[in-house]
């Protein structure tokens, strides 16, 4: 009996752990969402650990932290940068509960985008380390978005193959 309470014990441990971690997640990926949101250029990038990576919907777009600063920067003095909201949110959280993964469905300006990403958990704070962002596209339109981008991609394959 012992060992089936202390099992119990345990494992009400763990999940009221995992659900505590999941919430800070949600909270850390919320306010970086929000900070980019008002234009909050520090707090968006504090909450991005030092080594982070950003790709973005376009092919070209794949901005290690500093280089993704220098770009976004612009958009962050003028008041507007992106405004992400999500509408559904699956986490994932190794045993050691110092890295996390996720995916989000997003309502952006750009209408329903995806997002997916690696969080790292560094001085006891949550930080996005890396994080994809992609626009979703309905599969009954992927033939017509085919052959909007096809030049612009055959440009960029034939250079990315020489390279």
């Amino acid at each position: 009996m012992k060992k089936i309470s202390l099992f119990i014990f345990l494992f009400s441990s763990f999940v009221f752990s995992q659900n505590d971690e999941k919430a800070q997640i949600t909270e850390t990926l919320n306010s970086w969402h929000a900070a980019a949101g008002s234009a909050d250029f520090d707090a968006y990038f504090d909450l991005m650990t030092n080594d982070a990576v950003f790709i973005g919907t376009d092919a070209t777009e794949n901005w290690q932290r500093n280089a993704f600063m220098s770009f976004s920067k612009p958009y962050f003095d003028k008041g507007k940068a992106w405004n992400f909201t999500a509408v559904e949110r699956n986490i994932y959280i190794n045993n050691e509960a110092d890295f996390a993964w996720f995916d989000e469905l997003l309502d952006t300006q750009m209408k329903i985008c995806r997002g997916s990403g690696v969080l790292k958990k560094i001085d006891g704070q949550w930080k996005v380390a890396h994080y994809v962002l992609s626009i979703a596209v309905p599969n009954d339109l992927v033939d017509e978005l085919v052959e909007l981008k096809k030049e612009t991609d055959n440009t960029l394959l034939e250079k990315l193959k020489t390279n």
